[in-house]
Formats: C-alpha cells, structure tokens, sequence
C-alpha cells in the first residue's frame, strides 16, 4: 500500500495558555497602545522588548508591527537615502528587497553557494559597490559570520541581520542577530514565536536605537522605552526623525512573551524534527542534503534539499507526485513566482544581471515547512515519501 502523509504543512501549535491568558488580560482592560498604562503598570510591549534584549544580550530592543518593517527602519536609521545601493541575497525572501525598496535603496543582489549561505567571495567582489549590506539568514542558514565582518570592515560597509529565520540561532555561540549593527526578527505565524504579525529590532548602538524608536511612532514618549537607550540621545534627534508609525501593541506583545520563554525547547524540538527528515532522505538518489557546520546552532523550522541536474520537469514531477501524497515541497527554480516562492530575477523593480551559478542552486532548490505539529514519526513518514518518488523520478531519468 502506498503511504500518504495526512497531515498540514501550515498548521501551527496553539498560543500556549499563558499567552492566552495574558491576551484576555489585556482585552479585558483594554489598555492595547503600547503608552496608553495605567500608573505603576509596565506595557506588555515594554516587557517584551526588555526580555528579548536580554535573551539576545543586545543593549537595545525595539518591538514593531512587522519582520520588514524592523528591516525598513534599520535601513532608514543607519542614514540609508534614495538611490543609495544596499548589497542583499540573491536567495530570499521579496520583503528583504521590499524593505530596501521601501526607502528608496537600490538592491545589489549577491549569489548563494550549494550550502545555501551568501557566497562571501561574490560579496567580497561586489563589497566596492555599497555601504551597507541586508544580510539575509534565509531559511535559517547562518554562514562564515567572522569571515563575513571581516569582508564588511574592510570594506566600510554596515552590516544589518535579517534574522526572520534565525531566532533562537547562532554562529560559534554568538547569538544572530548581534553580529551586525541591527539585527531584525519576524514574530508572523510561520516563524518561531507567533503573533500573526509583528517584529523585534535590536542593537548594541544608542543613536540607531533612538531613531528607531522615533520612526516607530513614539511622539515624544520615548523615555517609555525602558529597552530603549538614555534620553540625552534623543536630544536631537527627536527633532530630524519623521513618524512613521510601525509600533507594536500590547496584545500581541502579551501572546509573544511566554512563547518566548519557552524558545530554548521549541528550537531543540524543530532540531528533534530536522533530524529526522535528514536521516530519513541520507543517501537517496538524486538528492543532495545541505549540509550544517558544526559552528552553526541552527533551527530546523524547514528543511531545504537540492537536485542538482534535474531538469526543470522532473523537479515538477517530483513535486506533484509527493502532494499526491500529502507532502506539499516549494521549488525556487520555477521561472515565474509562486506562493511565497521568488528569485532574484522576480522582482522586476530591481536591476540586476544574470548570475549563472546562483541560477543553477536555484534551480535545484527544494524547500519544505517543519511545522512543530509534525510528530517525528511524521517526519519519518514525509521522508520515505519524498525519498522513494525521488529515487523513482532519478532512476528512470538515468
């Protein structure tokens, strides 16, 4: 009998109860603005950020309404202008050149390697042509993050983390997210705490933190911000930044804070399910497993494959034949944009040339969901699917 998996991809855990609870609280008091207190109380928000700043051992945390709106105000308080060229992954997601976008920035657009990470020589050829760079983790592949700053100092650039998939990740023990000037979060459902929508932006800097803070729309209440720096910072600035409003509210910061508290063991359970899926596709045919450096703590929140060599039809096939069975894979070689799927040459708002070798991991690039509802005998199942249609679909095309 042939398996079939029946399970969601897109399925997510509840809010934990806690998170529940501390939700109603605020409903029932009603008190959602992130400055609207009642005296003596702390905002939720406030808590959040400082909890965050702590976990990360950042000086400064900043909560936002979204992951891209945490990148477009890092871009904007590091004195990124219109028409300033902002060097970015090749392999992403479109908010990350959104967000550059959004200022006025001009993407530069660096390759990826077949270990899914920025390829430091291509970044090292292109370092001339910006000053900045939006470094992407993109599916929570973290690379070479000493040699990268290294690149980066050398060359004056400002490095920011996009860090959508990396929460709870780190490089040789150094958190994601502190390597660079700011580090950037999502708290969207798909990520690894979830709030529908939201973000965190945090920095070891006092005056990137403070025009933050200022474009987030905190009007002149900015010393709230016990998570922010000391208000002689905002001296001048508070003046020169508009208001462009992006805050958090109390609610969504009230579901966040106890998933939050509970990271350390939801990462090792997407580690426990990641685990699984890879020893279950080791060796198959036709498929080429990424591998993890070991000074890489990563979180396996999806896994990604490569068929390196595939014709464009037979990765379609292999896709169409594992829905069949309940097992729904993303492809990034598909000429046109799917779903949250696109390349680089996608984004027709940015200029770009070709890039042979990015194009050929593209093309081969097979990315999967690992929701934490899948049990490991889940996995197992997923595995032996894609395993034997791929080793079906190679075999006969060889």
């Amino acid at each position: 009998m042939t398996e079939v998996f029946k399970g969601s991809f897109t399925q997510q855990e509840p809010i934990p109860e806690a998170g529940i609870e501390a939700a109603v609280r605020v409903m029932r008091h009603g008190r959602l603005h992130r400055y609207n207190t009642a005296p003596g109380e702390t905002a939720e928000t406030v808590l959040l950020e400082q909890e965050f700043a702590a976990m990360t051992g950042a000086r400064y945390c900043l909560a936002v309404a979204s992951g891209g709106y945490a990148m477009a105000t890092a871009l904007r308080a590091i004195g990124v202008k219109h028409g300033d060229k902002v060097l970015t992954n090749a392999f992403t997601l479109a908010p990350v050149p959104g967000a550059i976008a959004a200022v006025g920035g001009v993407p530069v657009f660096v390759g990826v390697t077949g270990d899914l990470v920025l390829d430091l020589e291509d970044l090292e050829a292109k370092a001339g042509q910006a000053r900045v760079l939006l470094l992407s983790h993109m599916r929570g592949h973290l690379c070479d993050m000493e040699r990268l700053l290294a690149i980066c100092d050398a060359a004056g650039i400002t490095v920011i983390e996009d860090c959508a998939h990396t929460m709870g990740a780190a490089w040789k023990g150094k958190p994601s997210g502190t390597w660079g000037k700011v580090g950037c979060f999502s708290c969207q459902t798909y990520k690894h705490v979830n709030s529908g929508e939201g973000g965190l932006l945090i920095t070891d800097d006092a005056e990137t933190a403070a025009r933050a803070i200022m474009y987030s729309g905190s009007y002149m209440l900015y010393e709230r911000h016990a998570a922010g720096p000391p208000p002689e910072t905002f001296e001048t600035i508070r003046y020169e930044t508009p208001n462009i409003s992006g805050r958090m509210d109390n609610l969504r910061a009230a579901i966040l804070r106890p998933q939050l508290a509970d990271l350390h063991r939801q990462c090792e359970r997407w580690n426990e399910r990641y685990r699984a899926i890879e020893a279950g596709l080791a060796d198959t045919p036709g498929v080429t497993l990424v591998p993890r450096p070991p000074e890489e703590s990563f979180v396996g929140s999806s896994f990604q494959f490569l068929l390196n060599d595939w014709s464009g039809d037979a990765v379609q096939t292999l896709l169409a034949r594992c829905l069949d069975r309940g097992v729904e894979l993303k492809w990034f070689g598909s000429a046109e944009p799917v779903g949250f799927t696109s390349r680089y040459d996608s984004w027709r708002y940015v200029p770009s040339e070709p890039m042979p070798q990015s194009d050929h991991v593209l093309a081969g690039l097979v990315d999967m969901r690992v929701p934490l509802t899948f049990s490991l005998e889940d996995c197992a199942v997923i595995a032996r699917i894609i395993r034997d249609e791929a080793g079906r679909i190679f075999q006969s095309e060889h």
